[in-house]
Order: structure tokens, then C-alpha cells, then sequence
């Protein structure tokens, strides 16, 4: 068995340790009295990557000029590719910034095995990672519990919303009891920790490792395509670069007793965009004036149309009012022109594509 010296070794310079979960002689977590260290601690639980993906990164480049916050820990899941970004970057851009390592996806992971990784004690924690009230999820919410953290806040979705007719979607808005994150939330609620859950909706940036939604107008418009569009293009989508989605999720730092109130906060651009506007901003930045937008009855399907068939969308009015948060810093339309350089370097107009969805939609 691996010693448990080396199972809780931390990387100050960027570097990680790979670990797993243990059983046995495990102590439970446990927490412990505060200093002016372990108060100012910031935790980040960071996922494998996908459209979450850069969240982490963003969120201890923000910490990291935060005056209540001294040292930060990255507990990153190891199923991660530490080739691609922003994994890549975490030793060149945040060199302070600790990282470990674990197997997060362990179903069968508790308090205890995170405890002995981690080694300390946290008060501010974000949970980028967890999908619900299980394995790594729930050890955690009782991790932060055990330390007596002062706030938990996790990253769930606003994929959890039923909406009715009104929009954008408010706090208030029905949520899918079977899904994970309402259950994740419902069980750091049930505990009665300071608990705070964002709901963040499509998002973009520099480091991300998933570019599904404006690849999608760009691969159509190189190739001269028709851009297939359900309904008639009005639909209004929140499209967020990710240092934006991350100083939400520190604001709760603005005002915490606010933050712990509230509870629960949509998290997106204050800037929203139509549809066909999505369409002509990207034609604009490529040199397009030839657009081809063929809206069609939505009864006929997605496609492969990276967003809902109708509106759905979030406003980050309650974070501005409750937190502070001063609004987003970045427009879809100033960010286009590096996209787009990103989308020719990472071979975008070199791809093979058929559209056979497309063609369907369309005939």
C-alpha cells in the first residue's frame, strides 16, 4: 500500500501528485483550530474537463489577487489531460496555486480518503467537479462540514431548470429533482453548511478544452453551408467567457452573508444574443458577407444545433443585486476575432465534415 506520506504530497510550484482512494486506517476529517493560514484557504475541486473544463484555472487566477484569500489548493480529478489546456498552464500561470491529484470519479472515495490527500483544513470551498451527492460529492460536502468551512459553493447548471414561459429563467424557476446536482445541493442544504450553487449556462475562453458551441457556426460558414437554425433565430442564448463565469463565483467573497441567503444564483453574461445575431457576428469576423441562415420548424429536431430548440436562457441579475458583481467584462463580439484564430490554428476549416443532420432538417 502506498505510505500515506506519500499519498498527501503537495505541489507548490505547479507540479501534481497522482493519488487514489485508500481505506482503512484512514482518520476521519477532522477539523481544526483556526489560524490566520488555514482561514484565508481556498479549496478548488476541479473536473476532468469538458465545458467546465477551464472553470478551475480562471477561478485561482481570480483568488489569487483576492485579499482574504492566502493559499489555494487545486484538487484535480487525474482523469484530466495534462497536455491540453488549461492543464497545460497550471505550472506557468499559476505557479503559487497547490495541485493534487485523485481519482474523483471513485464512487466508493469518502471524508476520509480526501482528508488524508488534502492533509489541512479550508474555509472557502468551489466544487467544479461533483455531479451529485456520491463518491467525491458527498465526501466534499462533509469534508467542508468537518473543517467548518465558511462557505461551500458549488458549480451546478441551468440545465437543471424545467421553465415555464418566463425568461430569462429565474432562481425560482422548477429544477429536475432527479438530477444530480439538485441532489448534491439539497444534501450540503440537509447538512447545514453556508451553501451557495451557481448555474451557469454555455461557456467559452482561451484555455477551454470544448468548443462544440461557436465551432458549430464557423465550421458552416468556411465551408459556405447553410446554417440550419431552429424556429425564427430571435431565440436569446447566454454565451459566457469563462474569467467572467470565475469572478461570479468569487463574488460571493463581495458579501458573504448575502451569498449564504440567496443561495442559489444563475450565472452568465449580462450581454445576450440572438440565434441569427451569434450567426452574423461570427460571418463578420471571418470576412463571410455571403450568410446562408435557413430557419426551419424545431418539431423536426436539433440536428446538431448546440443550443435548445427555444429560449432558454439565464440573466446574472440576482448576483449583480445580491453580490456586487459588477457584470461581465467580455462581449461575444470582441472575443470573436480570437476565436476565430484559435478556431483556424486548432485546424477548424481543415476538418472533414458531411452535415448530414443538416441535410435532414433541411430537406
Amino acid at each position: 500500500m502506498v505510505s500515506a506520506t506519500a499519498i498527501a504530497i503537495l505541489l507548490a510550484t505547479g507540479a501534481s501528485t497522482s493519488a487514489f482512494s485508500f481505506r482503512g486506517s484512514l482518520p476521519a476529517a477532522t477539523s481544526r483550530p483556526r489560524t490566520s493560514l488555514s482561514m484565508s484557504a481556498a479549496l478548488i475541486v476541479q473536473n476532468k474537463g469538458g465545458g467546465h473544463g477551464e472553470l478551475g484555472f480562471q477561478l485561482a487566477k481570480v483568488l489569487s489577487s483576492n485579499s482574504k484569500i492566502t493559499s489555494i489548493t487545486i484538487l484535480q480529478d487525474e482523469a484530466c489531460s495534462d497536455s491540453t489546456e488549461p492543464f497545460v498552464s497550471y505550472a506557468s500561470d499559476i505557479p503559487d496555486v497547490k495541485v493534487v491529484k485523485a481519482n474523483l470519479a471513485d464512487e466508493s472515495m469518502t471524508a476520509e480518503d480526501m482528508q488524508k490527500l488534502l492533509g489541512g483544513s479550508y474555509e472557502y470551498v468551489w466544487d467544479n467537479a461533483s455531479k451529485g451527492a456520491v463518491g467525491a460529492g458527498k465526501a466534499v460536502v462533509d469534508c467542508a462540514k468537518a473543517w467548518d468551512s465558511k462557505l461551500l459553493t458549488y458549480v451546478s447548471s441551468a440545465g437543471v431548470y424545467q421553465p415555464d414561459d418566463v425568461f430569462p429563467m429565474p432562481e425560482t424557476t422548477p429544477t429536475k429533482e432527479s438530477a444530480g446536482q439538485v441532489q448534491y445541493e439539497k444534501y450540503a442544504l440537509e447538512n447545514g453548511l453556508p451553501f451557495v450553487s451557481f448555474r451557469p449556462q454555455y461557456i467559452y475562453g482561451p484555455k477551454s478544452n470544448k468548443w462544440d458551441y461557436i465551432d458549430w457556426y464557423f465550421d458552416r460558414l468556411v465551408r459556405k453551408a447553410p446554417l440550419p437554425i431552429p424556429g425564427d433565430g430571435s431565440q436569446k442564448v447566454s454565451l459566457t467567457n469563462s474569467e467572467d463565469v470565475a469572478s461570479l463565483f468569487a463574488s460571493v467573497l463581495n458579501d458573504e452573508a448575502a451569498a449564504v441567503e440567496q443561495t442559489f444564483f444563475n450565472c452568465g453574461t449580462n450581454q445576450l444574443v440572438t440565434y441569427d445575431e451569434v450567426a452574423s457576428m461570427c460571418a463578420e469576423v471571418a470576412g463571410i458577407s455571403d450568410v446562408d441562415i435557413q430557419h426551419y420548424d424545431g418539431s423536426l429536431g436539433k440536428a446538431k444545433f448546440p443550443f435548445r430548440l427555444t429560449d432558454f436562457y439565464v440573466a446574472p441579475d440576482m448576483a449583480m443585486e445580491k453580490l456586487g458583481w459588477e457584470g461581465a467584462k467580455h462581449s461575444l463580439k470582441d472575443d470573436l476575432s480570437w476565436y476565430y484564430e484559435s478556431y483556424q490554428s486548432r485546424g477548424g476549416p481543415e476538418k472533414e465534415l458531411e452535415f448530414a443532420e443538416d441535410k435532414e432538417v433541411l430537406a
